[in-house]
């Protein structure tokens, strides 16, 4: 267990690590092209470990440098036969490595943790099974484990439902230049956590492949297409730096973030605008932006395309005036943890008002009291929790080093505000 100190006074800079989003991605096209890639700015944290780790079991030679990762890519060529691989509570390690393990000829068996066996599947299974590879949920329930029993991708057509997750779409897409045939993705109904999808296509274009891409309804690879061995850097992890931009918010301070692009794809770039909504002062420049703290008001608003940013959001309304409802998050209880319940459990021991719906939640902002609260296993509910800390005394975090799925020097970087 953690207690956070309250910061009399917060006048802080702060250089975040590399984005983990982005560390995967590449991590999957440079094990898929043909030659060395070197990944700078690279993210290490539990998650990148866990899909460095299931690409070494596919053969793939993956070596950690300082700040860098060197990935020697197989072409394609994946290790034959029986492997099995574990992700921890990796959702997007899972994802992208069992899309991964359809290139490959015979079976993997791929697992996580407890929770990573209530963690949605069924769409990915049903696209490869259409893409022509045998992959089921070894209990038939659409959970882990899984299993992928493959000859190689043949290609097609695949229909994926866009509500529950769009890493099933980017999942495809990684893998789709590898298939024998020309790959098509229909998405049905609405795609949520959209910009995923984007940074999915910027990295596979940075590598040298293109995909066509309809209105997020169709997606087309041709085939044929390789990826090129790169020199590639990572550009800092948006959701990352939204704990500090938080900080400044809730206790009318400063902070300046460096390693972070204003302007990225990464779809929570966009807290920025929502704290500016709030009332807060954002000033930017080329790879920094700075928040400064004033009285913050509660705003209505979609967070489909912000789902990890969430947790950020709702401990920032329990200081601001007023009601904040956030909605069409209905995707979040099929996270780490169940999001919105756990929010509206440990905001609440901390005396804030939270109602949750289906799908949205809302926080009435309020006088916030010490207290123990629990992480649920959840790196995004910790750090966001740490956040009100820094205002009010008595806030202690238990099962604190869940921080380590995201961002292992979160608590020493904290300290560096003190």
């Amino acid at each position: 267990m953690i207690e956070i100190k309250p910061l009399p006074h917060f006048d802080a800079v702060i250089t975040i690590p590399g984005s983990k989003s982005y560390t995967h991605r590449a991590l999957i096209v440079s094990a898929l092209a043909e030659g060395e890639s070197l990944l700078i700015n690279a993210l290490r944290s539990e998650d990148t470990e866990y899909t460095v780790e299931g690409l070494r079991k596919l053969g793939v030679p993956v070596f950690w440098e300082e700040g860098s990762i060197r990935v020697l890519g197989t072409g394609g060529k994946l290790r034959a036969g029986g492997v099995e691989i574990f992700v921890g509570n990796s959702g997007t390690s899972i994802r992208f490595l069992t899309a991964l393990a359809a290139l490959k000829t015979g079976h993997t068996d791929l697992d996580g943790a407890e929770r990573m066996r209530e963690r949605p599947m069924a769409e990915l299974l049903n696209g490869l099974t259409a893409l022509g590879v045998r992959a089921y949920s070894q209990e038939g329930k659409g959970y882990p484990p899984v299993r992928v029993d493959s000859q190689g991708l043949l290609g097609g057509v695949a229909r994926i439902r866009g509500s529950e997750s769009s890493q099933f779409v980017s999942a495809l897409l990684l893998v789709a230049p590898y298939a024998s045939g020309d790959v098509r993705i229909e998405v049905k109904g609405r795609l949520v956590s959209r910009p995923y999808v984007d940074i999915t296509r910027d990295v596979m274009s940075a590598f040298g492949v293109e995909i066509q891409c309809e209105d997020y309804r169709s997606l087309f690879i041709r085939a044929g297409q390789r990826y090129l061995p790169q020199k590639y850097h990572i550009e800092g992890d948006a959701s990352n730096a939204s704990y500090f931009f938080a900080a400044a918010a809730v206790t009318g301070g400063r902070v300046r973030v460096e390693n972070f692009r204003p302007a990225s794809i990464q779809g929570d770039a966009g807290f920025l605008r929502i704290l500016e909504k709030m009332g807060c002062k954002i000033i930017s420049g080329h790879g920094w932006a700075e928040v400064q703290g004033k009285e913050l008001t509660g705003i209505e608003i979609d967070m489909s395309e912000m789902p990890d940013l969430v947790p950020t959001l709702a401990v920032t309304a329990a200081f601001a005036r007023g009601k904040t409802i956030i909605r069409n998050i209905g995707h979040l209880r099929f996270k780490e943890s169940d999001r919105i319940r756990a929010l509206a459990a440990e905001l609440g021991k901390l005396g804030i008002w939270v109602e949750e719906g289906e799908d949205w939640l809302q926080v009435e902002g309020g006088e916030i009291r010490g207290g123990e609260v629990e992480t649920h296993n959840d790196h995004r509910l910790a750090m966001s929790l740490a956040i009100a800390g820094l205002v009010v005394p008595g806030i202690k975090i238990k099962g604190e080093r869940c921080v380590d799925k995201s961002f292992p020097e979160f608590w020493e970087t904290l300290q560096k505000l003190y």
